[in-house]
């Protein structure tokens, strides 16, 4: 007979989920950039240009807005606009290689972070958190 299988409930995860994220921020370099700005940069690092349209629908903000977030990051070095290959009356945003360095130490800074909390958990905690890494790994794709 298969194991019983536990129930999970949502709102406990999602709880959850909140407060961590909370806990991660507050680990964030000084003078970070914003979630929206650091969103894009992760998206951008993850799927490859894209354009401005396609970013603002992606990250839920008005084109306006995204326009205004890229150049801030151009500006800053962290992104640049290239015409697109296939054709090139379409601007393609994409991450530079600053930006992707930038992403970089934000996560090993957070790392290092969440690591300082994770002492503090039993070693049947770690072992149950490593278990769930892959399972939450595929929910956040």
């Amino acid at each position: 007979m298969p194991a019983a299988r536990a129930a999970l409930d949502p709102a406990r995860l999602a709880v959850a989920v909140e407060r961590l994220f909370s806990l991660l921020r507050q680990g964030n370099p000084p003078n970070d950039i914003s979630l929206t700005a650091a969103s894009t940069l992760r998206r951008l690092e993850r799927e490859g240009p894209r354009r401005l349209t396609e970013l603002a629908a992606a990250e839920g903000v008005t084109q306006p807005a995204m326009t205004q977030l890229v150049q801030r990051l151009e500006r800053d070095g962290l992104a640049d606009r290239a015409a697109d290959p296939t054709d090139g009356r379409v601007v393609l945003v994409r991450v530079t290689r600053a930006g992707t360095e930038l992403l970089a130490r934000r996560r090993a800074v957070r790392a290092e972070h969440l690591a300082t909390l994770l002492v503090d958990l039993s070693d049947e905690d770690e072992a149950l958190i490593a278990a769930a890494l892959p399972a939450l790994e595929r929910l956040a794709k």
